[in-house]
Order: C-alpha cells, then sequence, then structure tokens
C-alpha cells in the first residue's frame, strides 16, 4: 500500500514534466496551461488565430497552433529571399542576432521566444533570430541590402516594393459619416499565398488587437488591423524610396508596438518614429473611430509628415506624397502616368468622387476588387489596377515597379467600417478577386524561366467574403 501511495504521489508531483503518449500525439500538463484560453480555427482560406495572456504565453500558443504553417513559410522563405537578395539564410539569422534582437523590447523578446518554444514543442526545428528574421524579412531585403550594397559602391540586387492599394474615408465622404477602410496586399505567390492567418490578439498590457498577418509574425506586416481602443491603421509602402538606418529599431516592432498602445493618432506618430529605422517606408493611414478622424502619415527615414481630417479621405498606391520626402528620399517619377502608382492613383480619385456619400463596406469591396486600368481605360486586372494580376508577365514594367520575382499580384483583401471597428470585425477575402484563380502546376508548365519556384509556388483560389471578429469560435 505504501508504495502504491509513494507511486500516486510521485506522478502527481510530476505530471507537469511528463507527457502523455499515444502515437504522435503527445500533450503535457504544461503546455495545456500555457494553451488555455486559445483557439484556431479555419475558414474561406483563412486561418483564425485567437491567443491570449503574458508575452510569453502569447508567443507559445502562436508557435504551437501554427507550427505547421511557421516551418512551411520558413521553407519557402528560406530560397525565395536567396534568389531575391542574393543572401543566404545565414545573413538574415546574423542580422537578426546581431543588429535588430538587442534592440527589441523584453515583452517583444520574451514573445518571439515563446512562438520559438511553442513551435518546438510541436517538433519545429528554429529558434529566435529564425522568428526574428521572418518578421523582419521586408525591411531587410529590401532596405538593409540594399543600404549594404550602396555603401560599397555596388548596384541594389533588390529595391523597395510598390505594392497594396487602400484607402481611408469618414464625414460626409461616407454612407454614415464614420470611418471606412479598406486594403489589399500585393505581393509574390509564394510569400502571399501564406499571409492568411486572423490574429485575435489580447495581451496583459495595451489594447486588444485584430489584424491580419503571417505566421510566425508579431506585426501584421501588410498592416491593416484594429485595437479595442479604435484605432484603425493600414498603409501602403512608397516605392523607389532609399534609406535606413541599421541604428534604429526594428520597423515590425514599432507597427506592433504602436497598434498595440495606441490611444490616438498622435500616440501611433510617436511610438513609429521612436527609433525610426527607415525599413519599410510607409504611406500610413490611421483612423481613430472615438472622434471620426483620419490621417496620413507618411513616414521615410528622414522625412515625415502629418494630414488630418474629420471630412475627407486619404488613398495610397505606392507613390510619395510629400514633396520634400519625394526629392529627399526617392527616385519617383509624378509624370510617368503609365507607372503603376500613377495609374492606381487615378482611378482612386475616380471611385471616391463617383462614390462620395456612399462608401460603406459593400463598395469598399469593390474598392479593393477593381480591375479597371484608369491608364488603358480598360477591364482587366494588370500592374495598373487597383486589385492587381502580373503573373509572370512583366510587359514592360518598370524594374522599380515590380521586383522581378513573378508571379505576383493582390493575394487578399480586406475592409472595416466604425461600426465593425466598434466590434472589433473586419471582412476579408482570400485570394485576388480581381481574376480567375491561380494555379501554380499550370503557370510553371508556361513559363519554364520560373521552374526554380517549384515547390515554393502553390495555387491561389479566391475564398468569399468573410466576417471575422474577436473570440470567434
Amino acid at each position: 500500500m505504501k508504495r502504491i501511495i509513494l507511486l500516486t504521489l510521485f506522478l502527481v508531483i510530476g505530471l507537469s514534466a511528463c507527457e502523455m503518449r499515444s502515437g504522435n500525439f503527445h500533450v503535457s500538463v504544461a503546455t495545456d496551461n500555457k494553451l488555455q484560453g486559445s483557439n484556431r480555427f479555419e475558414r474561406n482560406g483563412w486561418i483564425y488565430l485567437h491567443i491570449e495572456g503574458e508575452p510569453e504565453k502569447i508567443g507559445y500558443q502562436h508557435g504551437y497552433l501554427l507550427a505547421a504553417e511557421i516551418a512551411d513559410l520558413l521553407r519557402v522563405m528560406k530560397p525565395f529571399l536567396q534568389h531575391q537578395s542574393k543572401r543566404d539564410w545565414n545573413f538574415y539569422r546574423e542580422a537578426a542576432e546581431k543588429m535588430l534582437w538587442p534592440k527589441l523590447e523584453k515583452e517583444y523578446q520574451d514573445e518571439i521566444d515563446g512562438i520559438a518554444a511553442g513551435a518546438n514543442a510541436k517538433g519545429v526545428k528554429l529558434d529566435r533570430y529564425d522568428i526574428v528574421g521572418m518578421n523582419a524579412f521586408i525591411e531587410l531585403s529590401s532596405y538593409y541590402v540594399p543600404w549594404l550594397e550602396k555603401n560599397k559602391g555596388l548596384q541594389a540586387s533588390s529595391k523597395a516594393p510598390g505594392n497594396c492599394s487602400a484607402f481611408i474615408a469618414t464625414g460626409s465622404w461616407t454612407k454614415d459619416g464614420r470611418i471606412v477602410m479598406g486594403h489589399n496586399a500585393w505581393t509574390d505567390y509564394v510569400i502571399g499565398s501564406r499571409w492568411n492567418i486572423i490574429f485575435d490578439i489580447k495581451p496583459v498590457k495595451g489594447h486588444r488587437i485584430l489584424m491580419d498577418g503571417l505566421p510566425g509574425v508579431i506585426a501584421s506586416m501588410d498592416d491593416f488591423g484594429v485595437n479595442s481602443n479604435g484605432i484603425l491603421i493600414t498603409e501602403t509602402t512608397i516605392t523607389q524610396f532609399f534609406g535606413f538606418d541599421p541604428n534604429g529599431k526594428p520597423e515590425f516592432e514599432r507597427a506592433r508596438k504602436a497598434l498595440q498602445y495606441s490611444d490616438s493618432i498622435d500616440d501611433y506618430v510617436r511610438i513609429m518614429l521612436d527609433g525610426n529605422n527607415g525599413g519599410y517606408a510607409n504611406d500610413w493611414l490611421v483612423g481613430d473611430n472615438k472622434t471620426g478622424e483620419v490621417a496620413l502619415f507618411e513616414l521615410g527615414l528622414k522625412e515625415h509628415s502629418v494630414r488630418r481630417t474629420r471630412d475627407g479621405y486619404y488613398f495610397g498606391s505606392n507613390f510619395p506624397v510629400d514633396d520634400k520626402l519625394l526629392k529627399a528620399e526617392t527616385t519617383f517619377d509624378r509624370n510617368n502616368k503609365a507607372s503603376s502608382p500613377n495609374a492606381r492613383r487615378k482611378r482612386w480619385e475616380e471611385l471616391l468622387a463617383e462614390y462620395k456619400g456612399r462608401i460603406d463596406s459593400e463598395t469598399s469591396k469593390k474598392f479593393e476588387s477593381d480591375g479597371f486600368d484608369a491608364y488603358a481605360k480598360k477591364e482587366g486586372a494588370n500592374e495598373r489596377t487597383l486589385c492587381g494580376a502580373v503573373e509572370g508577365s512583366p510587359r514592360g514594367i518598370p524594374e522599380w515597379d515590380w521586383p522581378q520575382y513573378f508571379p505576383g499580384g493582390t493575394v487578399q483583401a480586406k475592409v472595416m467600417d466604425g461600426r465593425m471597428a466598434e466590434k472589433m470585425e473586419m471582412l476579408a477575402a482570400f485570394g485576388h478577386p480581381c481574376a480567375p484563380d491561380f494555379i501554380a502546376d499550370d503557370f510553371l508548365k508556361q513559363r519554364a524561366e520560373y521552374d526554380w519556384m517549384r515547390g515554393l509556388l502553390r495555387d491561389l483560389k479566391t475564398g468569399a467574403w468573410t466576417q471575422f471578429t474577436t473570440e470567434m469560435k
């Protein structure tokens, strides 16, 4: 009897460190406690993930529940970035370790370590520097690498991206006078076909967040989201931008912190300016649902500006707005009407004027799915339409206008209005709603020059517009 009692006590005391196994399935009490409150489900091409708690716990839930997706993204990101930037993954890991990690605040270091620990618990071999490299892949490949090459007198092997179409409107321009916001993400299909996570993050400090994003990443990256104090954000990149400060704070951390801790437009601007490294230079579209005010916050490296209104709109299609920034930090040509940013700028002006006083979530879906070429004056998604598809057919596109790593185009779209923001909701459609489904095998059979993408590319099928809100089951 004494032996049985002692054995029972041993099992109870040691239970948190033990694993209960059945084939390939194993769960520990410690793991179960870390996962408490989290959940995941899939719908119309999206993966919805609710995570909550202290930073390390949020990270662990993220890494554990998205382990397969994180492993897959890392698998394809390594060869893709090497082809794009001529740098192997060790370069990204070294930059993550020596340049970026020391500048991260402890809260986000803990969350990133939690992601790695959660993925490790599911058998995925990676560490904190892999996760940081994944978080910083845009600012490292498209800003840091060109900066390094310029300092060595070399021609840049990669350039600041010119992707995405977005707008924000308020006051007399919208149907109910409240804020309406929309965004679609343009990118290559290798990474973009994996840009399908809806994050519902409930931290112990700061505000709750609803945003889209990539697996393994703590910020949205294409930047569409809302926090529980009514701050809405999205953005488009400033194409042909040059500049980077290796001593600054990582852009992905500042973007996450700004969404998590901002109570106002002023807060958002302040947090993004603190330690600005110039990485991922953007036109940020920011709204305050409490006041109905919206802003265009253009952030370069040396230059920035803020425009605000409670009755009007702002939009982005990758063109620089401020004259000083354009001249000092870009090589952008406003007079090239055939360029993608300028043609899409014209289309935004046409649509917003046409729908003045009627803009709502339904019209926003039309905007972000629009396939009309305002330059050629004809229908048909291409590099000049708000919703674009440029699948392996450069057709004379200037190198700066679309990086030469096709296939690519719009991979998903999101919209939100003031009522939805109040309830922490968004509408999202995965795939490119302005063009037929992309089938990887069919494309690769026709375009032998992209055979290096075999095993990296996957099908990109357009799903229905789907409503997501916090704490969905």
